[in-house]
């Protein structure tokens, strides 16, 4: 009861439409697939695992998120909306984690063993992202919507892009789980063709300097260059 009445407490944290936590527990779809997994959960660590598979895929045709009975989940995992949630058998989720509808915790479908994501503390993976593979998100990380993790990431990280690439965060403590922002993220491919973009603007100052100080007679030879340098 002590969990169930931290995981509401949570929610209530972090949606603004959470009014009460009675609501919460009535009507929210990702609360009651974590109960559905925490009965699987200790029927599968008993051995019996059938019962267990079972309970899963009522919970799956109730909530439409999908949970392993095998999975290891922490405390207090929100799960907002949740429609189109597969978190698979060896998957690990930390405390305080976000997740969206639509994330995958998956394997690739050519590991042995471990298959699937370890997900470390105060990670929130956002609508559609896909984590793929045996390695680990670390703490205080985020996926950004529909990205698909192939590599581990970072602790204080965020993940962008198909596939995804890594902006580290120095310096800063995070709470993204906390903040809920899925939106305002850097894309690193966009800073990278920012900087080849000043590094060009420098490269034709250069030419141009250089046909000033060399005369007329070398601005017909620099203007090549300088076409080459642009395209």
């Amino acid at each position: 009861m002590t969990r169930l009445g931290e995981t509401l407490a949570a929610y209530q944290a972090r949606d603004p439409a959470a009014r009460s936590k009675l609501e919460v527990f009535l009507l929210y779809p990702g609360v009651h697939a974590t109960i559905y997994y925490r009965i699987a959960h200790f029927l599968h660590v008993h051995g019996l695992k059938f019962l267990a598979r079972l309970i899963s895929q009522w919970g799956r045709l109730c909530t439409g998120i999908e949970i392993h009975p095998g999975a290891k989940i922490g405390r207090r995992l929100v799960i907002d909306h949740g429609m189109g949630i597969v978190i698979g058998e060896t998957a690990e989720i930390g405390d305080d984690c976000l997740l969206y509808h639509g994330v995958t915790l998956g394997g690739t479908g050519k590991d042995q063993g471990k298959r699937h994501p370890t997900i470390g503390n105060n990670v929130m993976v956002s609508s559609g992202a896909k984590v793929l593979g045996p390695f680990k998100v670390g703490d205080n990380s985020r996926i950004a919507a529909n990205a698909v993790v192939l590599t581990e990431i970072p602790p204080n990280a965020t993940a962008v892009g198909v596939p995804a690439r890594v902006v580290r965060i120095a310096g800063e403590k995070v709470d993204y789980a906390g903040s809920v922002d899925q939106i305002h993220v850097t894309d690193p491919v966009q800073k990278e063709l920012q900087a080849l973009s000043s590094r060009l603007e420098f490269v034709e100052r250069l030419l141009d300097e250089q046909s000033r100080t060399h005369g007329p007679d070398s601005e017909k030879d620099h203007s090549n260059t300088r076409e080459e340098v642009t395209i």
